[in-house]
């Protein structure tokens, strides 16, 4: 159903793209498929405000109880219930997007849907196929100026989107020590993790490729818009 209306998209949008129909449909789609997710970003959003705001009392409550692993959970899960919050509602909105994530992504990674050819691939970008992969092209010898042009400045403008989105929301050292218990992330790691986006994107056909930029790019305007609106306490 999903590839269907794809195809259906990209005839409507070829009297106008020409032959970037393929490629607009991807972008589109998936711009789409973000903002019916907004809700669980904004509920997501309000979820980190309220540990950013708790992150002192759970501190002190950490001192006090320091001993006692126990007693420090049921002190927790009473402040988060005097507060009418939970320590888990960031996770809610992230399993609710996951499947809906899952099958979008999916259409433009198969080359096979139903037991039917996925048409979607065999459109192009600036002669590339959508269905190609770098790698791919490399192994099968396949791999010409274009394919490197189109699938490298995809990439790199992956790797650029998350190197910006590592700078803007890179965690202080008060707020990396995570009163909530859970470790933090190395800073080195979160420098390994920034380009994995990037580097799965040499493996998997290019129209998966122009979703991840799509999605990195929406989550990074996204998070820089919620941090606006639900800005963490100073």
């Amino acid at each position: 159903l999903t590839s269907t209306g794809l195809m259906a998209l990209i005839t409507f949008l070829t009297p106008a793209a020409g032959a970037l129909a393929g490629a607009l449909a991807v972008v589109l789609v998936t711009l789409l498929a973000r903002a019916a997710l907004i809700p669980a970003g904004v509920a997501q959003a309000k979820a980190e405000q309220t540990r950013a705001r708790l992150a002192p009392r759970l501190r002190e409550l950490q001192k006090r109880h320091r001993g006692d692993r126990e007693r420090l959970q049921r002190a927790t899960m009473e402040l988060y219930r005097a507060e009418g919050a939970s320590p888990l509602a960031g996770c809610l909105p992230l399993l609710l997007q996951a499947p809906i994530v899952g099958l979008l992504y999916s259409v433009f990674l198969h080359p096979v849907i139903g037991d039917h050819a996925n048409e979607l691939l065999a459109q192009n970008l600036f002669g590339v196929p959508l269905g190609a992969s770098l790698v791919g092209a490399l192994r099968a010898g396949t791999a010409d100026h274009a394919t490197w042009i189109v699938i490298g400045c995809l990439v790199l403008a992956i790797a650029l989107v998350g190197e910006l989105t590592l700078r803007l929301f890179r965690p202080s050292p008060p707020e990396a020590s995570n009163a909530s218990g859970i470790p933090a992330v190395p800073a080195g790691l979160l420098g390994v993790l920034q380009f994995a986006t990037a580097v799965i994107a040499l493996f998997v056909p290019l129209a998966a490729g122009l979703y991840l930029l799509t999605t990195v790019a929406w989550t990074l305007v996204q998070r820089l818009i919620l941090r606006r609106l639900y800005p963490a306490p100073s």
